[in-house]
Protein backbone atom coordinates (compact mmCIF):
# COMPACT_ATOMS: atom_id res chain seq x y z
CA UNK A 1 0.00 0.00 0.00
CA UNK A 2 1.46 3.34 -1.09
CA UNK A 3 0.09 6.86 -1.02
CA UNK A 4 0.65 8.33 -4.47
CA UNK A 5 -1.07 11.69 -3.98
CA UNK A 6 -1.84 13.54 -0.77
CA UNK A 7 -4.48 16.18 -1.48
CA UNK A 8 -5.11 19.03 0.94
CA UNK A 9 -8.14 21.24 0.30
CA UNK A 10 -7.98 24.50 2.25
CA UNK A 11 -8.98 28.12 2.00
CA UNK A 12 -5.40 29.12 2.92
CA UNK A 13 -3.29 27.47 0.21
CA UNK A 14 -0.27 29.77 0.48
CA UNK A 15 0.05 29.37 4.25
CA UNK A 16 -0.20 25.57 4.09
CA UNK A 17 2.38 25.42 1.28
CA UNK A 18 4.74 27.69 3.23
CA UNK A 19 4.41 25.56 6.36
CA UNK A 20 5.06 22.28 4.52
CA UNK A 21 8.01 23.87 2.71
CA UNK A 22 9.51 25.05 6.00
CA UNK A 23 8.84 21.84 7.94
CA UNK A 24 9.61 19.29 5.24
CA UNK A 25 11.80 21.08 2.70
CA UNK A 26 9.43 20.53 -0.24
CA UNK A 27 9.07 23.03 -3.07
CA UNK A 28 5.61 23.74 -4.45
CA UNK A 29 5.04 24.73 -8.06
CA UNK A 30 2.30 26.86 -9.55
CA UNK A 31 -1.28 25.60 -9.68
CA UNK A 32 -1.94 22.56 -11.88
CA UNK A 33 -5.23 22.99 -13.76
CA UNK A 34 -5.57 19.20 -14.17
CA UNK A 35 -5.53 18.81 -10.38
CA UNK A 36 -8.10 21.49 -9.60
CA UNK A 37 -5.48 24.24 -9.42
CA UNK A 38 -3.46 22.41 -6.77
CA UNK A 39 0.05 23.61 -6.09
CA UNK A 40 2.07 20.39 -6.07
CA UNK A 41 5.40 19.24 -4.71
CA UNK A 42 7.15 15.95 -5.54
CA UNK A 43 7.82 13.48 -2.74
CA UNK A 44 10.95 11.28 -2.48
CA UNK A 45 8.99 8.06 -3.12
CA UNK A 46 7.71 9.30 -6.51
CA UNK A 47 4.37 10.51 -5.18
CA UNK A 48 3.28 14.09 -4.70
CA UNK A 49 1.44 16.40 -2.36
CA UNK A 50 -1.09 18.89 -3.70
CA UNK A 51 -2.66 21.85 -1.91
CA UNK A 52 -5.67 23.53 -3.47
CA UNK A 53 -8.57 25.80 -2.65
CA UNK A 54 -12.14 24.43 -2.59
CA UNK A 55 -13.52 24.20 -6.13
CA UNK A 56 -17.02 25.30 -5.08
CA UNK A 57 -18.70 26.87 -2.06
CA UNK A 58 -19.99 23.56 -0.68
CA UNK A 59 -16.57 21.84 -0.71
CA UNK A 60 -15.24 21.50 2.81
CA UNK A 61 -11.55 21.47 3.78
CA UNK A 62 -10.19 17.93 3.72
CA UNK A 63 -6.96 15.94 3.69
CA UNK A 64 -7.39 13.05 1.28
CA UNK A 65 -4.75 10.37 0.65
CA UNK A 66 -4.94 8.59 -2.72
CA UNK A 67 -3.64 5.04 -2.57
CA UNK A 68 -1.96 3.63 -5.65
CA UNK A 69 -3.89 0.73 -7.24
CA UNK A 70 -3.28 -1.45 -10.29
CA UNK A 71 -6.86 -1.27 -11.61
CA UNK A 72 -8.99 1.76 -10.67
CA UNK A 73 -12.31 0.22 -11.80
CA UNK A 74 -11.76 -2.98 -9.80
CA UNK A 75 -10.57 -1.05 -6.74
CA UNK A 76 -13.56 1.34 -6.80
CA UNK A 77 -15.95 -1.61 -7.13
CA UNK A 78 -14.26 -3.37 -4.19
CA UNK A 79 -14.47 -0.20 -2.08
CA UNK A 80 -18.20 0.06 -2.79
CA UNK A 81 -18.76 -3.64 -2.02
CA UNK A 82 -16.94 -3.14 1.29
CA UNK A 83 -19.38 -0.39 2.28
CA UNK A 84 -17.75 2.71 0.82
CA UNK A 85 -19.89 5.36 -0.84
CA UNK A 86 -18.44 6.32 -4.21
CA UNK A 87 -18.19 10.12 -4.20
CA UNK A 88 -16.39 10.36 -7.55
CA UNK A 89 -16.39 7.62 -10.17
CA UNK A 90 -13.06 6.71 -11.76
CA UNK A 91 -11.89 9.45 -14.10
CA UNK A 92 -8.72 10.01 -16.09
CA UNK A 93 -6.67 13.16 -15.60
CA UNK A 94 -4.51 13.56 -18.71
CA UNK A 95 -0.84 13.35 -17.85
CA UNK A 96 -1.49 12.16 -14.29
CA UNK A 97 -3.44 8.88 -14.38
CA UNK A 98 -6.90 8.05 -13.10
CA UNK A 99 -8.53 8.65 -9.73
CA UNK A 100 -11.68 7.83 -7.78
CA UNK A 101 -12.96 8.93 -4.38
CA UNK A 102 -15.02 7.02 -1.85
CA UNK A 103 -16.23 7.90 1.62
CA UNK A 104 -16.33 5.36 4.40
CA UNK A 105 -16.66 5.94 8.13
CA UNK A 106 -16.96 9.66 7.46
CA UNK A 107 -13.45 9.71 5.98
CA UNK A 108 -12.55 10.57 2.38
CA UNK A 109 -10.37 7.97 0.64
CA UNK A 110 -8.80 8.28 -2.80
CA UNK A 111 -7.68 5.69 -5.30
CA UNK A 112 -5.06 6.42 -8.00
CA UNK A 113 -3.94 4.43 -11.02
CA UNK A 114 -0.91 5.48 -13.08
Amino acid sequence: MRIHYLEIVTKDVDAICATYAQLHGVTFGEGDVGLGGARTAPLPDGGMIGVRAPMHEAEEPVVRPYLLVDDIETAAKAAAEAGGEIAHLPMEIPGHGSFAIYIQGGIHHGLWQL
